[in-house]
């Protein structure tokens, strides 16, 4: 019998707020995506703001298919099916099928069935870590699927309705604020009114919620624009599955909705996942190497603290970002809803928002006369029982070398966010959801906001004939100047000052001088 080894990084705990039901039945079917290591280690820094071609990063960066053929070994040796269709050399992704019963007997896990007591979802899980026979697990770095509890919430929060509500709620300003379409708020950030995404693509991660197309040419009528052209993209079986009113829809029609109302005439490609860290995963890798919709950028407005997360998720995951950077794709992240806490006890980062290789995007509450802002602080409601910016220090993450000088010396984690935008609930965006016209915000605006703004610069960059923006935070944090730096209010445990802070990064933009620093940087810097 071959000797067995624990796989790093893999315990998991209990799943919190759900409740075990006994073993997982022996004969479920379960599918797990297994992660591989590259051929080659791969540092962005090295590539110095190189972009690469799939075609050359398939040949130094992609999986070794050595690799692939010892999981196959494996799959075979312990009854599992690999599924060459869903599996991906790029996506260093190898899928294996099989029952509750191979997978325990395969991965060295017991299996049970749990129910979340909030959602009433059922789904399989595991506590301990992943172990596997020592000659097989050399290559392997995450095993994804054996644990599907729920990973990330939207990061959306609706206006209340009640006036009275509404008037408790307290800023360091005697404003009142006022919703906005997503068109105006682009126009008071100076978006470059010239540029509409043309011969772009927007890809939008779902992991839940649905839109109609009647909802999107309700809204896009209403302000004169044109219906995008959107697509659907399947991952592992997720759908476009609106009509739950207390669903996610709210969150799929929002990052459609300000993305198409910023980049009117880009295709948008929404790739819907299960929540779970498997379909979140195979989700960005299926988008950052879709080389049929050729997606630019990535907005993602889904999360979780990052306390929450398996460390061989967290690496999968932000390996995966890590590669969308050198294939040139920006990935724009909202930071969270809840604040310095990120809806727990103690000062916590959002997740994926804390990887070192996203745009993090936090949030403002904005308030404008005419077509000028008049003032805008940090978005915190917390007071009143709602939402604030999600920010604060990672304790996964180092701070990365081009935010040391900007976040406060002795700083010992990545600062979340990096950047912010209009996402009070108060001063958020009309929006049409299910039928319905409401007003939503949250830091679930501002990544599709942000992902509309650097379509639009890529759009210029491409009729300039150089490559795409890519990973925008080396040169955002050299052009501090282009943003509203935000002074004013807290998200909790941390307040705004001048220059960076873990409420809203670097401030909120100024569209134009965004543009100017990234095609000047991108151009300068070769394709």
């Amino acid at each position: 019998m071959a000797s067995r080894i624990t796989l790093q990084k893999t315990e998991h705990k209990a799943p919190r707020g759900a409740t075990q039901l006994g073993p997982t039945s022996p004969e479920q079917m379960i599918s797990v995506s297994v992660i591989v290591r590259r051929k080659n280690p791969l540092q962005l820094s090295e590539l110095k703001g190189r972009r690469l071609s799939h075609q050359e990063f398939n040949a130094q960066y992609a999986a070794d298919p050595a690799d692939f053929d010892r999981v196959r070994a494996f799959a075979q040796e312990h009854g599992l099916t690999v599924d060459e269709a869903a599996s991906s050399l790029p996506r260093r992704t190898i899928v294996l099928k099989g029952t509750a019963e191979a997978m325990e007997k395969a991965f060295g896990v017991k299996l049970n069935s749990y129910e979340d007591t909030k959602h009433k979802r059922r789904f399989h899980g595991y506590e301990g870590a992943v172990s596997l026979s020592a000659d097989h697990a050399e290559p392997i770095e995450a095993v994804l699927g054996l644990d599907a509890r729920p990973i990330a919430t939207p990061h959306f929060r609706r206006r209340e309705a009640d006036p009275d509500k509404r008037k408790k709620k307290k800023q360091p300003t005697s404003a009142q604020p006022q919703p906005f379409s997503a068109v105006q708020v682009g126009q008071l950030y100076n978006f470059p009114a010239n540029l509409n995404g043309s011969g772009e693509t927007i890809g939008i991660l779902e992991l839940g919620g649905g839109y109609t197309a009647s909802d999107l040419q309700s809204y896009f009528s209403a302000l004169g624009l044109n219906v995008p052209n959107v697509i659907d993209v399947s991952v592992d079986g997720g759908t476009n599955s609106p009509g739950d009113p207390n669903g996610a829809d709210a969150e799929v029609e929002l990052d459609i909705q300000v993305a198409g109302s910023v980049a009117n005439a880009a295709s948008i490609a929404v790739y819907f996942a299960p929540n779970t860290d498997q379909g979140f995963i195979d989700a960005i890798t299926t988008a950052v190497h879709d080389t049929t919709n050729k997606p630019s950028v990535l907005s993602i407005s889904w999360g979780g603290p990052e306390s929450s997360w398996s460390q061989s998720s967290i690496t999968a995951l932000d390996n995966a970002c890590q590669s969308a950077g050198a294939l040139g794709v920006t990935i724009t992240v909202a930071s969270g809803d809840s604040g310095s806490s990120d809806g727990t006890s103690g000062t916590v980062v959002d997740f994926p928002a804390s990887s070192p290789h996203v745009l993090a995007c936090g949030g403002t509450e904005l308030f404008a006369s005419g077509t000028q802002i008049s003032e805008e602080v940090v978005w915190d409601d917390q007071s009143a029982g709602g939402g604030a910016s999600g920010g604060g220090f990672s304790t996964t993450f180092p701070v990365p070398t081009w935010q040391t000088s900007a976040v406060p010396s002795g700083s010992s984690g990545r600062g979340v966010p990096d950047v912010s935008g209009d996402a009070s609930p108060e001063s958020g965006y009309d929006v049409v959801v299910d039928g319905q016209q409401e007003v939503v915000g949250g830091t679930s605006a501002v990544a599709p906001l942000y992902a509309g703004l650097i379509t639009l610069i890529n759009q210029q960059l491409a009729q300039q004939g150089a490559a795409s923006a890519g990973f925008v935070n080396p040169t955002l944090y050299q052009n501090a100047n282009a943003f509203h730096d935000i002074t004013q209010g807290n998200n909790g445990a941390y307040s705004a000052g001048p220059g960076w802070d873990a409420c809203t990064g670097l401030g909120s933009p100024d569209g134009a001088s965004i543009l100017t620093a990234l095609t000047t940087t991108t151009s300068s810097s070769g394709s």
